[in-house]
This record gives structure tokens, C-alpha cells and sequence, in this order.
């Protein structure tokens, strides 16, 4: 998962503005697999936003970023704290003013207003489970990303 701009140098075209959404799918364990991402972009040197609604998820996600590996640290904080200027990985369950290089979305329903937020990345994931509700849930955001003039694309990463 190289963690590239969307952007060319020289003139900027609308089309080169709007990340590619990339839909990771049939993820068997989400929130580990989030870990797994967030630790790719830090290792990396890329600030990054998850964005989920469902505080009980969040939470999970919270736990886990301070859990999921004895050797690497990911230091992050949930929105609003006082902290977010000097932590590289915010979670937040409203679209932030401030930029991220990366959005990782693990929410079930379209975020908010994407098409006014989601440009200001760099690169945008939307992690789908393989449980068949999720997929169903993850389709409908794929078609409305999509619909609203976005490059989405899926990427198998469980087995089928």
C-alpha cells in the first residue's frame, strides 16, 4: 500500500483533485486490519483520520491502536482533544477542518458530506467486512462515491 498523492505537478484538474477511493473488502477482522493501516501510513511518515460514527467501534479501534503490537507505537488521539496538533492519527466521528494525509473510513453508512471533505486527502480507504450485511452496507457507499464523480475501486483482501 504505497501512500502516494493524487495530485500531478503543474495544472490541477478537477480529476486529479479527488482521491481514488479504495475499497478494501472481505477483511475478516476490521479493526485489526485498521491497525495493520494506520501502522503502514506511520511507518511511512503519513498523518492519517479514521472516521467511524459508531462510538462502540471507535472505541474498539482505541483499544487496539495501544494493543494490537508490542513493538510499535501509534500514538493517536479521538476527537476533539487538545492533543490533535502534535498526534499523528486522529479518530473522529464528525469531518474535522483540519487535513490528514490518509482517511480511513470505517463507518456503515456514506460519511457526511464527503464530497465537500473527502478531496483534502491524499488517498481514502473504506474497509468492508465479509460479513454479508457489511458488504451489502459497503456496496451502497461504493455506488454513492461513485455516483457523485469519485474513482472507486474494490480490492479483494479476504478469502471469497
Amino acid at each position: 500500500m504505497g501512500l502516494t498523492s493524487c495530485t500531478q505537478p503543474g495544472p490541477k484538474s478537477m480529476a486529479q483533485l479527488v482521491p481514488t477511493i479504495d475499497f478494501h473488502v472481505n477483511v475478516e477482522h476490521c479493526i485489526a486490519y485498521a491497525c495493520r493501516v494506520v501502522r503502514k501510513a506511520r511507518g511511512a511518515g503519513h498523518t492519517v483520520l479514521v472516521f467511524c460514527r459508531d462510538d462502540e467501534r471507535r472505541s474498539r479501534l482505541d483499544l487496539a491502536l495501544w494493543t494490537f503490537s508490542a513493538l510499535d507505537f501509534l500514538p493517536h488521539v479521538d476527537l476533539p482533544s487538545p492533543l490533535a496538533a502534535h498526534t499523528p492519527v486522529w479518530l473522529c466521528r464528525t469531518p474535522p477542518a483540519a487535513r490528514r494525509d490518509l482517511l480511513l473510513l470505517l463507518d456503515d453508512e456514506p460519511a457526511p458530506q464527503f464530497a465537500d471533505w473527502f478531496p483534502q486527502f491524499d488517498r481514502v480507504i473504506d474497509v468492508v467486512s465479509a460479513d454479508a450485511q457489511q458488504r451489502t452496507l459497503g456496496r451502497t457507499r461504493f455506488r454513492a462515491y461513485r455516483d457523485a464523480g469519485f474513482s472507486a475501486v474494490a480490492h479483494e483482501i479476504g478469502i471469497s
